[in-house]
C-alpha cells in the first residue's frame, strides 16, 4: 500500500504560517490512513504541535487518484457513509484528543474498497489581518463485505524519453491493489517499479525507468497472482 500521508500532505498541503521559530499552527495526526470493515468505528489521534491555541473542523469528502497516481478531491458517495465525532475541537498547545470515525455503508453498497478522506481544517481562533490556516487529510478506506475480485489488466506500454517507460495498467477488480507487485525486466533486467497503489475500477500510469539501453528491446510483465505474462517490443531512444 502507498504511503498514504505522503499522498494526503501532496493533496492538502498547509499553508504557511509565516515567521521563523516555533509554528503558530501545526497539526498533526496518528495514524495518517485508517481502514474500516463495514459497519464500524476506528479512532485516530489529533495534536497541536504549534504554539496556539487551534479550532479544528472536521469535514469529509471523496477521494480519488489521477492517471499519475496523483490524488484528488472529487464526489464520492463513501464520503456520506462517514460520520466523525467530535466535529470542531478546541486544542490548547500540546495538546491531542482522539476523534472517532464511523463508516455506515448503505445496503446498495457494492462489495470492496471504498476510498474517502476525513479533512481537518485547523485556525486560529482570533481574527487578525492575515488567517492562518491549514488542511490535513486521512484517507479512509471502507471495505463493503462480499466477494472480493482482483483483476489487473496491461493495456500498454510507451516509451515516455530515455530512460522512462510508461505501462498503462487497469484495474477491474474491487480492492485497491499495488503495481509494486508487478514483475517487469527488458533484456533480461529486471525493473524497479513506483511503489503506487491503483483504486478499484480506474486506470493508472505506472513509469519504469531503465538505465544503459538503446534500441530495439523486449519488455516483458508479469502478473505472478493473474497468472498473466506480456510482452511488449519498443525501441529505446
Amino acid at each position: 500500500m502507498i504511503a498514504a500521508a505522503a499522498l494526503v500532505a501532496a493533496l492538502l498541503a498547509p499553508a504557511s504560517a509565516g515567521a521563523s521559530g516555533p509554528p503558530k499552527a501545526s497539526l498533526a495526526v496518528s495514524p495518517p490512513r485508517v481502514a474500516i470493515v463495514g459497519r464500524a468505528s476506528s479512532t485516530i489521534s489529533v495534536t497541536n504541535r504549534g504554539a496556539e491555541r487551534l479550532v479544528v473542523d472536521v469535514g469529509r469528502a471523496g477521494f480519488a487518484l489521477d492517471l499519475r497516481g496523483r490524488p484528488k478531491i472529487v464526489p464520492r458517495p463513501a464520503a456520506a457513509w462517514l460520520t466523525t465525532r467530535p466535529q470542531r475541537l478546541l486544542l490548547a498547545p500540546g495538546a491531542s484528543v482522539l476523534l472517532r470515525i464511523s463508516a455506515a455503508p448503505t445496503r446498495r453498497a457494492e462489495p470492496g474498497d471504498h476510498d474517502a478522506l476525513v479533512v481537518l481544517t485547523a485556525r486560529l481562533p482570533r481574527s487578525g489581518r492575515v488567517a492562518v490556516r491549514m488542511r490535513i487529510g486521512v484517507l479512509v478506506e471502507v471495505r463493503v463485505p462480499g466477494r472480493i475480485v482482483h483483476r489487473l489488466e496491461l493495456h500498454g506500454l510507451r516509451v515516455r524519453r530515455a530512460g522512462v517507460l510508461e505501462l498503462m495498467v487497469a484495474n477491474r477488480g474491487n480492492v485497491t491493489e499495488s503495481l509494486g507487485r508487478l514483475r517487469v525486466s527488458i533484456r533480461g533486467r529486471r525493473l524497479r517499479t513506483d511503489a503506487r497503489d491503483l483504486l478499484p475500477r480506474t486506470q493508472g500510469i505506472l513509469q519504469l525507468r531503465y538505465r544503459g539501453m538503446r534500441g530495439s528491446a523486449t519488455v516483458v510483465v508479469g502478473l505472478p497472482r493473474e497468472g498473466v505474462r506480456r510482452t511488449f517490443r519498443v525501441r529505446l531512444p
